[in-house]
């Protein structure tokens, strides 16, 4: 196990610079989820701490080792792939024992470091069969297997979940986290579903357009996002944001309509042009607040979305009682006071 520590890194394809010095520091042991849109650069860094593309600028240490110009197999790491990549003429045991048998492992510790994994990940009873008689969870199980076996100091996962079906996702992150929690060691992954990053990360790393955008605890990215980019992209439903502008009194923030929200703890210039944001779940129903109308209702059984909009926009609140709503309805919706973020117009940064 090492800790993984990125510095200063850029990555340019010709006139294109696609990564824009990139600061990052994953602890020994900790599970380190990069999360963001499309083309923002994850994949592409992940790529380059495993060896597989070049760095521009900057360097990346594995433990105290600059791996830059390491080649990937002598970085002691270990990749898990989207598409699998099992070869399908190797039945499950030689999937995962190959790598060992490219080291020249004896095979009595093959055998040991196979039969060990297959156990961990309940695949014993399919060792003797071929890829193509595995389900798409068994195939991750696999790859995931073929990993272990080696025993790197860090492990890599390149959106291993994405060609599951829902029900099926759910159970391999909940088997990966587990995973990680038996073998501790130091891993870095890679999606664009920020559930997966919010239930599986000890550290999140939300990136967009080759930048960091923030990087901490999941809850605190959650709970006190930097700017508005990552309040809308944590969570789901995402956060309501409206246009507002700061009150006489600096500590409010009136929106249009002539609704005046509180805001305690903050304050900024009267006048200040600013994006009021509240999380749905925030939002409670009362006899004031923001005066809305109900445009949909989706019942989900645990909670039901209401989706409404106001004089500044849309709002989506939460409930988890169920009322008698219907599109047209009337309602007010009263924010959480201590629940609210405000963020600079201009620059999206949070106030």
């Amino acid at each position: 196990m090492a800790s993984v520590s990125i510095e200063g890194v850029q990555k340019s394809f010709g006139a294109t610079k696609v990564i824009h010095g990139v600061d990052i520091s994953i602890s020994d042991s900790e599970f380190c989820v990069l999360v963001g849109p499309s083309g923002c650069g994850k994949s592409t860094l992940l790529r380059m701490i495993a060896g597989l593309e070049e760095i521009s600028a900057g360097q990346i240490r594995i433990g105290d080792r600059v791996v830059n110009n390491v080649q990937p197999k002598e970085r002691d790491i270990a990749m898990v792939f989207q598409n699998y990549a099992l070869y399908p003429h190797m039945k499950v045991r030689d999937n995962m024992a190959f790598s060992l048998k490219l080291a020249k492992r004896p095979q009595a510790e093959i055998d040991q470091r196979v039969n060990e994994a297959a156990g961990i990940l309940g695949l014993t009873p399919y060792l003797d069969r071929y890829p193509r008689q595995l389900s798409g969870g068994q195939r991750q199980r696999v790859a995931m297997g073929r990993a272990i076996v080696r025993k790197p100091q860090v492990f890599l996962f390149d959106e291993p979940l994405s060609n599951l079906d829902a029900k099926l996702r759910v159970q391999m992150r909940t088997e990966i986290k587990e995973l990680h929690q038996r073998l501790k060691t130091t891993s870095i992954y890679v999606t664009h579903d920020q559930i997966e990053a919010m239930t599986m990360a000890d550290k999140i790393v939300v990136m967009h357009d080759g930048i960091v955008e923030q990087f901490g605890a999941p809850l605190e990215l959650y709970d006190h996002p930097a700017n508005t980019f990552v309040a809308t992209f944590i969570g789901s439903p995402a956060m309501n944001m409206l246009g507002g502008t700061i009150g006489a009194d600096g500590a409010s923030v009136e929106l249009a309509g002539g609704t005046r929200v509180p805001t305690p703890g903050l304050k900024a210039d009267p006048g200040r042009k600013v994006v009021f944001g509240i999380r749905p779940e925030h939002l409670t129903l009362g006899g004031a607040g923001i005066p809305t109308e109900v445009v949909v209702i989706e019942p989900t059984g645990a909670d039901t979305q209401v989706f409404t909009k106001c004089a500044s926009g849309e709002l989506t609140a939460v409930f988890r009682e169920r009322h008698d709503f219907h599109p047209g309805s009337k309602i007010f919706l009263e924010p959480s006071p201590e629940a609210i973020h405000v963020f600079d117009a201009a620059s999206g940064k949070r106030l």
